[in-house]
């Protein structure tokens, strides 16, 4: 997150040393050395101009969010928590690749103190400002070149605070910790390229006292115990936009299993009692099932679901391959409609990931009427039903709040989602549910594992339903006035 390597062309003499011999020996020929460029004509490739990588990927809502100038293909992410002392030491490997020629780089590590970094294995220059780590490797890294850095660091780690959309990032608990939050969180406990653009893979090794669990995201690697710590080992290798990452640390009843070839790995911590949380939590692969005749071929390598009780935590969210959940979702019984939610986001926020955030109805929208397909699925109540009764009843601010712009503050609010799913359900009216679900499972083949913006959305939308639908994305996505009720078109 290779320096360059400058070839120098070096012109070999030949010298014949000797005569002919009596017995007819042939004589050596000289090579032909081939003609230098400037001989045919040709002009030398300019020599690199290795500059700063940018602070920031460039998000209009964001701008210091994330960096720029290399793409991230993998992270290996090795630390250590003592949860009596709130104390992290850890050691993270990034591998990736220089998009231009960089000088230097800056990674996003919020609140804990870098002792070491090394670029291929030399030693680099660093420094921290405020939330960004700086990297100056010993040469520059040339475009196109591969590197590997590895950041050593320590401290005891604190959450992110945004005016805007809450705290996210590292909370200490009663019993361990939790890491997760949108739209930043993982540069809390790892050096990280923290936005949705740059999607990479995750290794995970995650070492914690004997006694506890460390969840974290993808495919199950075993755990190892020495001398009164263990280290839980996870992979996650779906690309996965960096505020997925999560690590759950505490005491949790755990269940194993296997669906269609892939690991099921459930954590609920124990400070619920056994009921409905466990139940919910079990019913993931059936909701995953029925999403993927609608969606097309569940996307990631892992099904599971963690359940957590701590009050600054009363929301879900889709860690890839592993949602984490409020156990007050629970508290009334089953709840499988908040699963479904979570689940759904695993096509569509996951493996479909944000360019931006000001897309993020893409996410929230398109899960939320999940919801409202898993309960008409299951009897409860039909997705025009809920439209409809959201038609007539929801805040008058719903309406002022365009879902495709809704500015930072507005980037959690119920237009996002309710109005959000809405504006899918117009789209299924307009075009006909052949199409529609046609548009739907055509998004989640053609984006697998890559990033989506609305404009490349509503495109599909056209080519599939061969209408054309500015006119009905404008109103619901863009408007600032209630819309009409949607027609077929």
């Amino acid at each position: 997150m290779t320096g360059g390597r400058m070839h120098l062309r070096r012109s070999v003499a030949l010298l014949l040393v000797g005569a002919l011999g009596l017995t007819g020996c042939d004589s050596a020929v000289p090579e032909e050395t081939e003609p230098s460029s400037a001989a045919r004509g040709e002009s030398a490739a300019p020599a690199p101009d290795f500059q700063p990588g940018a602070a920031g990927a460039g998000d209009p809502y964001f701008p210091g969010y994330g960096n720029g100038g290399y793409d991230v293909a993998g992270y290996t992410v090795k630390v250590r928590y003592d949860p009596a002392k709130d104390q992290l030491t850890g050691v993270t490997m990034v591998q990736a690749k220089a998009t231009v020629d960089l000088s230097s780089f800056n990674l996003d590590l919020a609140g804990l103190k870098v002792s070491a970094v090394t670029v291929d294995g030399a030693a680099a220059n660093h420094r921290q400002d405020k939330n960004e780590l700086v990297v100056t490797p010993a040469a520059g890294l040339a475009t196109g070149s591969d590197f590997t850095a590895e950041i050593t660091y320590a401290g005891k780690p604190k959450p992110l605070k945004n005016e805007a959309v809450g705290e996210g990032g590292w909370l200490h608990t009663s019993d361990g910790a939790i890491a997760l939050g949108e739209p930043e969180s993982a540069s809390t406990w790892f050096p990280v390229n923290d936005h949705p653009s740059d999607k990479a893979t995750y290794r995970f090794e995650i070492t914690v006292p004997d006694g506890l669990t460390a969840v974290s995201n993808g495919v199950p690697g075993g755990k190892t115990s020495t001398d009164g710590w263990t280290t839980w080992r996870w992979a996650e290798n779906t690309p996965m936009a960096s505020y997925l990452s999560t690590v759950a640390i505490g005491k949790f009843r755990l269940t194993e299993g296997e669906h269609k070839g892939r690991p099921v790995f459930h954590a609920v911590t124990t400070k619920v009692s056994k009921g409905a949380a466990d139940a919910s939590m079990a019913k993931t692969v059936k909701v995953a099932d029925y999403l993927e005749t609608l969606f097309g071929p569940y996307p990631v390598e892992a099904y599971g679901g963690v359940v957590i009780s701590d009050d600054r935590i009363r929301y879900a969210l889709e860690t890839q391959s592993r949602p984490v959940y409020s156990a007050g979702f629970f508290r009334q019984g089953e709840n499988t409609g908040v699963v479904a939610h979570e689940v759904a986001h695993q096509w569509f926020g996951n493996s479909v990931a944000l360019n931006r955030w000001q897309d993020i109805w893409l996410n929230e929208g398109l899960s939320s009427y999940a919801e409202w397909l898993w309960a008409e699925h299951s009897g409860e109540f039909t997705a025009k039903e809920a439209f409809d009764i959201r038609m007539a009843r929801v805040p008058a601010e719903v309406w002022r709040t365009p879902p495709g712009k809704p500015g930072v503050k507005n980037l959690f609010s119920e237009s996002v989602y309710v109005r959000g799913a809405m504006t899918v359900h117009a789209l299924r009216v307009s075009v006909g549910d052949k199409a529609f679900f046609e548009i739907l499972k055509t998004w989640a083949r053609e984006k697998r594992d890559a990033n989506g913006t609305t404009e490349e959305f509503i495109a599909l939308a056209e080519r599939i339903s061969g209408k054309q639908l500015d006119k009905l994305f404008d109103a619901w996505l863009y408007g600032k006035k209630k819309p009409a009720a949607p027609k077929r078109l």
